[in-house]
């Protein structure tokens, strides 16, 4: 008798196929979300290039750099990004999601939450937390306010963020003591940060359209 799942009736899924298709990715990407939600390790998203969105409510960050930079190898190497370095940040209502269209069973989104309807006066335990967080991205909105900000600066000799700044002597930099974003929305290629809480986290994977964080 032939195995009922080796070939999917109309209409159905065959899950032995989802299985090999998305389940290992997901469980991978499950264990190290559920490892970061703990702050215990450090974190390192890249995604061989593709981009991925993050959006969030509000992010207050003490110490803030930001300039142009080629991204390595394994990040997509050949491209130039946005680079933003924040010494300490807290994020509310964070949504991080990549999404990938799937042989045979179409548009498939990983989409991770964490600090969900927690208040910006919150304390800062019941947020997400991150150190020495580094972003490399192609665009960015949100509502901004910078304190003590340095517009233009040698991005060689930009200092408020760790070890965030450029190589390139006399290339554009700017930063501030603080930065405040509320309606965050960035279209990012990397993210690596020394430690990255992820409070209340939620990790999905989701079929279909409309399952980004926007």
């Amino acid at each position: 008798m032939e195995d009922s799942q080796s070939v999917p009736a109309a209409g159905r899924t065959n899950w032995r196929r989802f299985a090999v298709a998305v389940g290992v990715p997901a469980a991978v990407a499950g264990g190290l979300v559920v490892a970061l939600s703990t702050g215990a390790l450090a974190a390192n998203f890249a995604i061989s290039g593709q981009q991925f969105k993050l959006s969030a409510d509000t992010l207050e960050g003490e110490g803030f750099t930001q300039y142009s930079g080629p991204l390595g190898t394994a990040n997509g190497g050949g491209k130039i990004a946005a680079m933003s370095g924040i010494g300490s940040a807290t994020i509310t209502d964070l949504c991080q999601s990549v999404s990938q269209v799937v042989p045979v069973f179409g548009r498939v989104t990983l989409q991770i939450r964490a600090a969900q309807d927690v208040p910006d006066s919150a304390d800062d335990a019941q947020k997400v937390q991150a150190t020495n967080l580094l972003i490399g991205m192609s665009e960015l909105s949100g509502d901004a306010t910078f304190t003590n900000i340095e517009i233009g600066r040698d991005a060689t000799t930009l200092n408020k963020a760790g070890s965030a700044k450029g190589d390139t002597v006399g290339g554009f930099g700017q930063q501030a003591d603080h930065v405040t974003i509320h309606n965050l929305k960035q279209t990012a290629y990397s993210t690596s940060a020394s430690t990255f809480k992820l409070t209340g986290m939620s990790l999905k994977l989701l079929t279909g359209d409309g399952n980004e964080c926007y």
